[in-house]
Protein backbone atom coordinates (compact mmCIF):
# COMPACT_ATOMS: atom_id res chain seq x y z
CA UNK A 1 0.00 0.00 0.00
CA UNK A 2 1.52 3.31 -1.05
CA UNK A 3 1.59 6.25 1.28
CA UNK A 4 0.36 9.67 0.25
CA UNK A 5 3.11 11.97 -0.82
CA UNK A 6 4.15 14.46 1.79
CA UNK A 7 5.26 17.96 0.81
CA UNK A 8 8.86 16.84 1.34
CA UNK A 9 8.63 13.97 -1.18
CA UNK A 10 6.27 15.52 -3.71
CA UNK A 11 8.05 16.31 -6.97
CA UNK A 12 8.30 20.00 -7.55
CA UNK A 13 7.83 21.23 -11.09
CA UNK A 14 10.33 23.97 -11.71
CA UNK A 15 10.01 26.08 -14.77
CA UNK A 16 13.26 26.50 -16.61
CA UNK A 17 13.90 30.16 -17.23
CA UNK A 18 13.73 30.98 -20.91
CA UNK A 19 17.07 32.18 -22.16
CA UNK A 20 16.68 35.55 -23.78
CA UNK A 21 18.09 35.71 -27.28
CA UNK A 22 20.63 38.42 -28.03
CA UNK A 23 18.69 41.35 -29.49
CA UNK A 24 21.00 42.25 -32.38
CA UNK A 25 21.34 38.67 -33.62
CA UNK A 26 17.61 38.06 -33.16
CA UNK A 27 16.87 41.12 -35.29
CA UNK A 28 18.88 39.59 -38.15
CA UNK A 29 17.08 36.27 -37.76
CA UNK A 30 13.73 38.09 -37.71
CA UNK A 31 14.58 39.93 -40.96
CA UNK A 32 15.42 36.62 -42.64
CA UNK A 33 12.24 34.96 -41.41
CA UNK A 34 10.20 38.04 -42.38
CA UNK A 35 11.55 37.97 -45.93
CA UNK A 36 11.71 34.21 -46.55
CA UNK A 37 9.31 32.70 -43.94
CA UNK A 38 9.32 28.92 -44.34
CA UNK A 39 12.20 28.94 -46.86
CA UNK A 40 14.72 29.49 -44.04
CA UNK A 41 15.23 27.55 -40.83
CA UNK A 42 16.98 29.51 -38.10
CA UNK A 43 18.81 26.72 -36.30
CA UNK A 44 20.30 28.86 -33.55
CA UNK A 45 20.84 32.44 -32.43
CA UNK A 46 23.70 33.09 -30.00
CA UNK A 47 25.88 36.09 -29.21
CA UNK A 48 27.83 36.86 -32.43
CA UNK A 49 26.53 33.66 -34.10
CA UNK A 50 23.49 32.75 -36.20
CA UNK A 51 22.97 29.53 -38.15
CA UNK A 52 20.53 29.46 -41.07
CA UNK A 53 19.64 26.41 -43.12
CA UNK A 54 18.07 26.74 -46.59
CA UNK A 55 17.20 24.44 -49.46
CA UNK A 56 19.56 24.57 -52.41
CA UNK A 57 16.81 26.11 -54.55
CA UNK A 58 16.70 29.12 -52.23
CA UNK A 59 20.36 29.59 -51.32
CA UNK A 60 21.08 32.20 -54.03
CA UNK A 61 18.15 34.42 -53.02
CA UNK A 62 19.00 34.17 -49.31
CA UNK A 63 22.70 34.85 -49.97
CA UNK A 64 21.86 37.92 -52.10
CA UNK A 65 19.56 39.23 -49.35
CA UNK A 66 22.27 38.67 -46.73
CA UNK A 67 24.73 40.63 -48.87
CA UNK A 68 22.47 43.43 -50.12
CA UNK A 69 20.08 44.01 -47.20
CA UNK A 70 21.89 42.72 -44.11
CA UNK A 71 25.42 43.66 -45.35
CA UNK A 72 27.33 40.42 -44.90
CA UNK A 73 29.85 41.13 -47.66
CA UNK A 74 32.14 38.10 -47.79
CA UNK A 75 32.47 34.41 -46.99
CA UNK A 76 35.14 33.80 -44.38
CA UNK A 77 35.19 30.08 -45.02
CA UNK A 78 33.31 27.31 -46.78
CA UNK A 79 33.34 23.70 -45.72
CA UNK A 80 31.28 20.58 -46.06
CA UNK A 81 29.95 17.72 -43.98
CA UNK A 82 29.21 14.26 -45.34
CA UNK A 83 26.00 12.62 -44.09
CA UNK A 84 26.05 9.19 -45.76
CA UNK A 85 23.10 7.85 -43.72
CA UNK A 86 20.96 10.76 -44.95
CA UNK A 87 22.43 10.54 -48.47
CA UNK A 88 23.35 14.23 -48.36
CA UNK A 89 26.35 16.51 -48.21
CA UNK A 90 25.95 19.80 -46.40
CA UNK A 91 27.94 22.81 -47.54
CA UNK A 92 28.42 25.46 -44.87
CA UNK A 93 29.30 29.09 -45.62
CA UNK A 94 30.55 31.30 -42.76
CA UNK A 95 29.69 34.88 -43.68
CA UNK A 96 31.11 38.08 -42.22
CA UNK A 97 31.35 41.78 -42.95
CA UNK A 98 34.32 44.09 -43.45
CA UNK A 99 32.18 47.11 -44.30
CA UNK A 100 29.54 47.22 -41.53
CA UNK A 101 31.06 47.87 -38.07
CA UNK A 102 27.97 46.42 -36.35
CA UNK A 103 28.60 43.10 -38.09
CA UNK A 104 32.37 43.03 -37.60
CA UNK A 105 32.26 40.35 -34.88
CA UNK A 106 29.26 38.47 -36.28
CA UNK A 107 29.52 35.14 -38.09
CA UNK A 108 26.43 33.99 -39.92
CA UNK A 109 26.44 30.33 -40.92
CA UNK A 110 24.52 29.63 -44.11
CA UNK A 111 24.04 25.91 -44.71
CA UNK A 112 22.50 24.02 -47.62
CA UNK A 113 22.55 20.39 -48.74
CA UNK A 114 23.05 18.45 -51.95
CA UNK A 115 22.10 14.85 -52.63
CA UNK A 116 24.97 12.38 -52.16
CA UNK A 117 25.75 9.72 -54.73
CA UNK A 118 26.88 6.30 -53.49
CA UNK A 119 29.29 6.00 -56.42
CA UNK A 120 30.37 9.58 -56.98
CA UNK A 121 31.41 10.95 -60.32
CA UNK A 122 32.11 14.60 -59.40
CA UNK A 123 30.79 16.99 -61.99
CA UNK A 124 28.77 14.26 -63.70
CA UNK A 125 26.29 13.23 -61.00
CA UNK A 126 23.52 14.83 -58.93
CA UNK A 127 25.76 16.12 -56.12
CA UNK A 128 25.35 19.73 -57.22
CA UNK A 129 24.70 23.12 -55.67
CA UNK A 130 24.48 26.61 -57.13
CA UNK A 131 27.73 28.53 -56.75
CA UNK A 132 27.73 31.63 -54.56
CA UNK A 133 30.81 32.96 -56.39
CA UNK A 134 28.90 35.75 -58.14
CA UNK A 135 27.52 36.90 -54.77
CA UNK A 136 30.61 36.39 -52.60
CA UNK A 137 33.78 36.48 -54.68
CA UNK A 138 35.72 35.06 -51.72
CA UNK A 139 34.17 31.59 -52.18
CA UNK A 140 36.05 30.95 -55.42
CA UNK A 141 38.78 28.70 -54.00
CA UNK A 142 36.67 27.37 -51.11
CA UNK A 143 34.06 25.96 -53.49
CA UNK A 144 36.80 24.39 -55.60
CA UNK A 145 38.11 22.67 -52.49
CA UNK A 146 34.61 21.36 -51.62
CA UNK A 147 34.27 20.13 -55.19
CA UNK A 148 37.36 18.00 -55.10
CA UNK A 149 37.35 16.96 -51.44
CA UNK A 150 33.62 16.13 -51.16
CA UNK A 151 32.50 15.82 -54.77
CA UNK A 152 30.03 18.74 -54.73
CA UNK A 153 29.87 20.36 -58.16
CA UNK A 154 29.05 24.09 -58.03
CA UNK A 155 26.89 25.09 -60.98
CA UNK A 156 27.95 28.36 -62.67
CA UNK A 157 31.29 28.41 -60.86
CA UNK A 158 33.84 29.79 -63.33
CA UNK A 159 36.58 27.28 -62.46
CA UNK A 160 35.47 23.85 -61.17
CA UNK A 161 38.86 22.19 -61.49
CA UNK A 162 41.11 20.53 -58.96
CA UNK A 163 42.95 22.66 -56.44
CA UNK A 164 44.74 20.21 -54.13
CA UNK A 165 44.58 16.72 -55.60
CA UNK A 166 46.35 15.51 -58.74
CA UNK A 167 44.37 15.92 -61.96
CA UNK A 168 44.30 12.13 -62.44
CA UNK A 169 42.71 11.45 -58.99
CA UNK A 170 40.39 8.48 -59.53
CA UNK A 171 39.37 7.56 -55.98
CA UNK A 172 36.47 8.77 -53.85
CA UNK A 173 36.61 12.39 -52.72
CA UNK A 174 38.84 12.16 -49.62
CA UNK A 175 36.59 14.01 -47.15
CA UNK A 176 33.72 11.57 -47.65
CA UNK A 177 33.23 9.23 -44.75
CA UNK A 178 33.51 6.12 -46.91
CA UNK A 179 36.97 7.10 -48.23
CA UNK A 180 39.63 4.63 -47.07
CA UNK A 181 43.38 5.21 -47.23
CA UNK A 182 44.88 2.42 -49.32
CA UNK A 183 46.82 -0.19 -47.38
CA UNK A 184 45.17 0.48 -44.02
Amino acid sequence: MSQPESPETKPVATAQPQKELPKFEKSIADKLEGKFSSKVAIEFVKPTRIRVKVKKEDVLDVARFLRDEIHFDHAESVTGVDYPDQKEIEVVYHLGSYTDPELSKQVLTLATRASREENPNPGNDSTRLPSLRDIFYSVEFHERECFEMLGVYFENHPDNRRLLLPEDWADLPPMRKDFKIKGR
